[in-house]
């Protein structure tokens, strides 16, 4: 099979850099809080190399069989049974994002404070009042950039948006460099008298390399989720310039070492301003400090938009899931691209609006889907395409391939496990508080 790609190399990576960072930065120095800053690095760098292991199975099974499709392998693989279940995980997986409530993204976005406390604080009082409600500002979004980005017909299109959703990153990333230097330790409360005062402890400014503590085990998961882009590998390499399994790998590792480097630096920064006071989010632990700062309000903007703009690239391996899964030997046709586009991101809004509670039932899903597309799929795609006359079963990289699959399984178990523990703790914390 003969593809024509016509992204450049640059845009490309900008696409899976785009499709790799998630709102999931933001929780990654209270991560560090919970490891120390040696074991967060340990974990860090071998989480990277898994992810580009994991690509490198994806691409040599899909050069074996001239696909480059997920669903597609999927069906090589394991006939229908095996494309179907590669489309309903990416497809779930993308919409309900890794153990959050339905479009982690949108909910970050919006039912979050950010966006809110930006437009309280900037707006004119009298004429924000309709502008904070958080389900008007979904629709609006939705329609005015995510559906229109979201209509592109090829992710190459969404290069140019990738790359400026990642310099709002970099934005962010220089933001919390500066305000390491600028907020003093121990913190002291500024702008509203009334804030509740900070939690100071005796070694609260002292950074610890290795720390274990109850939180300490969902640092895995955290990590290993904060580098799916595995969906999206495969379209961008589709449609790559002068596409071959060696230039994808570069363009895969570029982008991994690439968000490792603003994952690492974001971490260690976010947590050697606020040590063990960071919070899960860390731009609300800002708030602490000063809820008026001026820099701050412009950065939690800054991530509302590279968010925004993430959302198109995480719905076009969906969109595509579904084409595979419903029709799969139609022709493009414009009509169904915009009506898959527009059930797509309506979904997304009428989960995120009247179905908030879903969130454990997401959780559930993401803990099963994440280490599904990171680990266990590219394994056993692998152990099952490549010809045994190329690679016995016994040779070392079918060998590697099964470690693989099987380590992903142990993320599963440990990802569900975290989730029925909170379930089991939050119902005791319940029942004691009555």
């Amino acid at each position: 099979m003969q593809f024509e790609g016509k992204t450049s190399f640059g845009i490309s990576v900008f696409n899976l850099s785009n499709a790799i960072m998630g709102s999931g930065i933001l929780g990654l120095a209270f991560a560090m809080s919970n490891t120390g800053i040696a074991l967060f690095i340990i974990l860090l760098v071998c989480i990277a190399i898994l992810s580009a292991y994991s690509i490198h199975l994806l691409l040599k099974s899909a050069g074996v069989v001239g696909i480059r499709a997920y669903e597609q392998l999927g069906n090589r693989a394991f006939g229908s049974p095996g494309k179907m279940v590669a489309g309903c995980i990416i497809t779930v997986h993308n919409i309900g994002g890794t153990g959050s409530s339905p479009s982690r993204f949108l909910k970050i976005i919006l039912h979050n404070v950010q966006l809110p406390l930006y437009c309280q604080v900037r707006a004119p009082f009298g004429y924000s009042e309709w502008f904070l409600n958080g389900n008007y500002l979904i629709i609006i979004v939705s329609i005015c950039i995510i559906l229109p980005l979201a209509l592109m017909k090829q992710l190459g299109y969404l290069g140019y948006t990738s790359g400026f959703s990642l310099s709002c990153m970099v934005f962010f990333l220089i933001s919390v460099i500066y305000k390491k230097f600028n907020i003093p330790c121990p913190l002291e409360n500024h702008g509203n008298s009334s804030q509740t005062p900070l939690n100071i402890t005796d070694d609260f400014c002292e950074a610890k390399l290795f720390t274990i503590n109850s939180q300490t085990a969902y640092t895995i998961p955290i990590l290993a989720f904060a580098f799916v882009c595995h969906p999206e590998v495969l379209p961008i390499y589709t449609e790559l310039r002068d596409a071959n399994k060696k230039r994808m790998q570069q363009v895969a590792n570029i982008s991994i070492l690439a968000m490792f480097v603003m994952y690492l630096i974001t971490a260690i920064f976010g947590y050697l301003t606020f040590y063990g006071e960071v919070e899960s989010e860390l731009l609300h632990t800002y708030i602490k400090v000063d809820p008026l700062d001026v820099l701050m309000l412009c950065v939690r903007l800054a991530v509302l938009v590279a968010v925004t703009l993430t959302v198109p690239v995480v719905l076009f391996p969906i969109r595509r899931a579904v084409q595979q899964i419903l029709f799969p030997d139609k022709p493009f046709h414009w009509a169904r691209h915009i009506l898959i586009a527009l059930t797509l991101i309506s979904l997304v809004n009428v989960l995120v609006i009247f179905v908030p509670s879903i969130r454990d039932i997401f959780g559930i899903i993401g803990a099963t889907s994440a280490p599904s597309l990171i680990f266990i799929l590219p394994g056993i795609f692998y152990i099952r395409i490549v010809p045994k006359e190329q690679e016995p079963m016994t040779s070392r990289p079918k060998i590697q391939a099964a470690c693989f699959a099987g380590l992903g399984f142990i993320f599963m178990v440990m990802s569900m496990s975290f989730i029925i523990i909170d379930w089991v703790n939050g119902e005791s914390r319940s029942g004691g508080g009555h």
